[in-house]
């Protein structure tokens, strides 16, 4: 056995503790973090050759471990733009170099320029609702994606392009009755126009509606202000067989005395019968909005944000991404507690929350740091006593090492 050899082993197993204290300190400090995953320090052992008549003692090697699968408490805050994923996933930021990364911190706030960023500094980022269409999420990379901006306008009108009407027909009409009921929609400076939808029988199971513009409508010869016309069929059963059961109307510009314009509106009628019963309708929805402020924004647990007017109108304006890799525990920690893809991490996917492999995203909500003190102050003593022993071992060595050199004395 060689007394260098001992020596060293001692100093190895030293070097050990240190960095189990190190990850120890580092746990103790970040108890308090938002969405900050314990680092551990496994260890193991490294074997030297030995012959039948010397034993040469290795030493231990470490390597740190983040436990970055294992989610925090959640605690609930009384700020909307805080957030947090119960279940898998992450939330993807964009960093000042411009480079995304993954987090679980979602303590969130809007910055100068309304972007929302945490406390570390990095960007909350998503994919923009276009015309109110939900976005299509690319899987496999991070293209598409735009910062969630909540910065607050003036006021906001908004046209009207999208509606729906039910209505049920009496079946009993006669042919040539006609049943009418209105829609009040928006133009493109938030100011409101009536539309009444004129139906009328023209045979058995067969109905035709007209659209008219009331502000503007007569009845002719020619007939004005008739934006659009479409024929309904029913079955015996009375359900409406006309496919597609939709009607877009003529856009109108320069509206007089305001000069606004009236979009073509698309109104979905499917959900128009024909039954033994009177005439009425379901009053009818239609997007738009009459000029209001922004008073606020709420974010649901699928990560859609809206913004809130004065008014109560919600106006979807972005979802927010996550992003999931095979092997979370083996993604790269980088400072300000994001992470990076690692080689043995796996590709990251993208996608909703409540999708797949992804959890829902709670608003008004934080990750704890999974830190457990009196488990990191216990892995703290142990590790002192530890360094001790191995101190102890050196020191006999050296003991020893000078017995040796004396022998010439």
């Amino acid at each position: 056995m060689s007394l260098y050899g001992t020596m060293r082993t001692g100093v190895s197993g030293m070097n050990a503790q240190s960095n189990r204290l190190s990850t120890v300190a580092e746990n103790i400090a970040n108890a308090n973090t938002t969405g900050y995953k314990r680092a551990s320090t496994e260890f193991s052992s490294m074997i030297l050759p030995s012959s039948n008549g010397a034993y040469n003692s290795g030493g231990v090697q470490t390597q740190v471990r983040y436990s970055i699968s294992e989610q925090g408490a959640t605690t609930y805050t009384t700020s909307g733009s805080d957030l947090a994923i119960d279940g898998g996933g992450f939330f993807i930021v964009e960093g000042a170099n411009g480079q995304e990364y993954l987090t679980r911190a979602g303590a969130f706030v809007p910055d100068k320029e309304g972007n929302l960023v945490n406390a570390a500094g990095f960007t909350l980022m998503g994919y923009e609702y276009q015309a109110g269409a939900d976005p299509t999420v690319v899987v496999n990379g991070f293209d598409g994606l735009t910062k969630v901006n909540l910065s607050s306008e003036g006021l906001v009108a908004q046209g009207s392009t999208r509606g729906s009407m039910g209505a049920n027909l009496p079946s009993g009409a006669a042919v040539g009755d006609t049943s009418t009921t209105s829609l009040v929609v928006y133009d493109s400076q938030g100011n409101t126009r009536i539309l009444d939808f004129v139906y009328e029988k023209t045979a058995a199971n067969n109905w035709s509606v007209e659209i008219r513009d009331r502000a503007t409508y007569t009845a002719g010869p020619p007939a004005t202000g008739v934006l659009g016309t479409a024929a309904l069929a029913f079955d015996a059963s009375g359900a409406l067989t006309t496919s597609p059961a939709t009607l877009t109307t003529t856009a109108i510009t320069g509206l007089p005395g305001t000069g606004a314009n009236l979009a073509a509106i698309t109104v979905d009628l499917t959900k128009t019968t024909q039954l033994g019963y009177a005439f009425n309708s379901d009053g009818g929805t239609i997007d738009g909005n009459a000029p209001s402020k922004v008073a606020g924004f709420q974010i649901d647990s699928d990560g859609i944000v809206y913004v809130k007017y004065e008014n109560g109108k919600l106006d979807p304006r972005y979802r927010i991404a996550l992003a999931n890799v095979q092997s979370p525990d083996k993604l790269l920690p980088e400072s300000g507690n994001v992470y990076s893809q690692g080689v043995d991490s796996g590709v990251i996917i993208t996608g909703f929350a409540g999708a797949g492999s992804f959890g829902e995203i709670l608003s008004g909500a934080l990750e704890s740091s999974n830190v457990d003190i009196a488990e990191e102050l216990t892995a703290m003593i142990e590790s002192q006593r530890n360094y001790t022993a191995n101190s102890k071992v050196f020191q006999t060595g050296a003991e020893l090492l000078d017995v040796l050199v004396n022998l010439k004395r």
